[in-house]
């Protein structure tokens, strides 16, 4: 403890306001889902491929801006590319109040998705910017928990909103929220060679990895995608999360609606279970960084502590797949299992993210970065496409529950696919040379 006293704290001062920044960015997508059944639905006469065609609007845009976002950030830094983000999306969280049909939502869901696409980028940067490998997984996985404090917040809240004001109070509330963090984000940030309350030995431990370089003009080089695209690291970060990111986006926009039509629980008798669920997967994030960088403290090497950490988190996925089976003794073994695969899915989610800057130089990372995240969003439509299609065909047959069923069979295997396929195409994730 002596000796991290010594070199000094500020680093985490700045991982909280990426913390806060993520948390706004689940809380403001979060609002539609929670606001579907009671509201929009029967407001706008959405059929469950109406609400996923919405859901599938926001992926698509999400997915084209990761196609530039994170060159962007990239080229412009941190604390402008990330204020301009969450600008956008703020103002955007906001415009779905004046929506006065599905295609309004569209619109205002576009948006949303082209501006939030910034936050992961400039998040994975800030980190690889102030951290040294050996803290980067524990960094990233308590920044990401902000993913679970807002899905946690937005059920306590949303509906209780809705209720008092009206709904669309609930999207203009949340989404003011995030320009307030633009006042913090301004004073507070810069990058450490510029900071004034880094001391050196802080500074002298960020930039502590031998085989990063500590030139800041190497860090705002530009490096092409198509550069990127030819290394297998590459592919190996976009398969990984092409193929986990839609599971987390499956529980993200149809957790409330599964827990309505499966249990016939209003939007008052899911808060509990989903702010059980979410509080599970902040503690699964936060375990999730924190192993990793355990057993690289240990003197294991880096690829070898993540592709073991992220084994056990794929593995701790499977018993999802049981939760229909197990629902039929009571809805809590469902809500609970799901809960454990939601948090093993942000373990995951820590040290995948992870991956990127342990396999590519801080110029490069934002974009490689942006490429997952593109891959992410991607799936996350094919996700949207596939659920609605097949729960509005079940439910036309009466049996929505096979449904939920076979999505719960594709979420469960989703991740050791993924963790086989990264191993074939970068098995010690080798760093590349740019």
């Amino acid at each position: 403890m002596e000796g991290k006293t010594k070199i000094g704290k500020y680093r985490w001062t700045i991982l909280a306001l990426v913390f806060f920044a993520t948390t706004v960015n689940y809380l403001d997508r979060q609002v539609i889902s929670l606001l579907k059944d009671d509201y929009l639905e029967p407001l706008f006469k959405w059929t469950e491929s109406d609400y996923a065609n919405v859901v599938v609007v926001f992926q698509i845009c999400y997915a084209l801006g990761m196609l530039g976002v994170g060159a962007v950030i990239d080229k412009i830094g941190t604390k402008l590319g990330y204020a301009l983000s969450l600008t956008v999306w703020s103002i955007a969280a906001i415009g779905h109040a004046l929506a006065g049909s599905t295609a309004g939502f569209m619109v205002a869901r576009g948006v949303l998705g082209v501006s939030e696409a910034g936050n992961f980028p400039a998040a994975i940067k800030t980190v690889a910017e102030w951290f040294p490998k050996k803290e980067r997984a524990l960094a990233t996985g308590l920044f990401n928990s902000g993913t679970n404090i807002g899905a946690i917040v937005a059920p306590l809240t949303v509906p209780l909103i809705a209720i008092v004001w009206g709904w669309q109070w609930a999207f203009i509330l949340t989404g003011a929220i995030g320009l307030l963090w633009l006042l913090f984000w301004f004073k507070i940030y810069t990058n450490p060679k510029e900071s004034k309350k880094l001391s050196k030995e802080e500074y002298d431990y960020i930039h502590s990895d031998k085989d990063e370089t500590l030139l800041q003009e190497e860090v705002k080089e530009k490096v092409s995608w198509f550069k990127l695209l030819t290394f297998r690291q590459t592919w190996a970060f976009f398969i990984g999360k092409g193929l986990t990111d839609p599971i987390w986006w499956f529980y993200l926009f149809w957790l409330p609606s599964f827990l309505n039509k499966q249990y016939g629980m209003s939007k008052t008798d899911y808060a509990l279970p989903i702010a059980v669920v979410y509080t599970m997967t902040t503690f699964g994030s936060i375990f999730g960084g924190w192993l990793s960088g355990f057993l690289i403290s240990k003197g294991w090497p880096v690829y070898r502590a993540r592709r073991t950490a992220m084994l056990i988190f794929a593995l701790c996925v499977l018993p999802v797949i049981s939760a229909q089976a197990l629902g039929a003794y009571s809805y809590w073994y469902a809500v609970l299992v799901i809960g454990l695969a939601a948090s093993a899915h942000q373990a995951w989610s820590a040290n995948i993210f992870t991956t990127a800057s342990d396999m590519f130089p801080k110029k490069a990372v934002a974009s490689v970065t942006g490429i997952g995240g593109m891959a992410g969003a991607v799936g996350g439509i094919f996700i949207a496409e596939i659920a609605g299609k097949l729960l509005d065909h079940y439910k036309a047959l009466g049996t929505i529950e096979t449904g939920y069923y076979i999505m719960f069979i594709i979420c469960g295997l989703a991740y050791l696919t993924a963790w086989i396929i990264m191993g074939i195409l970068a098995p010690k994730m080798k760093k590349v040379e740019l």
